[in-house]
């Protein structure tokens, strides 16, 4: 019998050997695709066009902050309007007497951005309004 020494020792040969057969096996093949590679296109310069008609106009309205406090200084409220977006942020106040990082307290209380707004007055603001009649066309000459 072999010993477990010679037999690693074949076992080495035989995995090197069939290493180096297949990597021998495969360098003709890397040799012809890269012969086979086709030239990089050639690059043309290209006309310089007219320029875009898009104009960015930075927004007209400034941010305006609005805040509400209680009496005694602290901020119960706070109104940002920008742009054409209205947001209100309150502060998140602990119900009962949860402490600040217990299981019942609030962790934050997220912005509430106002979506639509209903106007109750905007029939009697149309009734003071004078309804101006609408413009009447001339009836067309008669063909002789």
């Amino acid at each position: 019998m072999r010993s477990k020494n010679s037999m690693r020792q074949i076992r080495h040969y035989l995995l090197a050997g069939m290493w180096m057969a297949a990597a021998t096996a495969s360098l003709p093949a890397l040799a012809q695709e890269r012969a086979e590679a086709p030239p990089p296109p050639r690059l043309e310069k290209l006309e310089e066009g007219q320029a875009p008609a898009v104009t960015i106009t930075p927004p007209s309205e400034k941010s305006t902050i609005t805040e509400k406090r209680a009496p005694g200084g602290k901020r119960t409220e706070v109104k940002v309007k920008s742009g054409k977006s209205t947001y209100r942020v309150q502060p998140a106040d602990e119900p009962g007497n949860a402490q600040q990082g217990d299981g019942q307290s609030i962790a934050a209380k997220p912005a509430q951005f106002e979506v639509l707004q209903f106007d109750m007055n905007r029939e009697k603001k149309l009734q003071q309004q004078p309804v101006e009649p609408p413009p009447t066309l001339q009836p067309a000459p008669a063909k002789k």
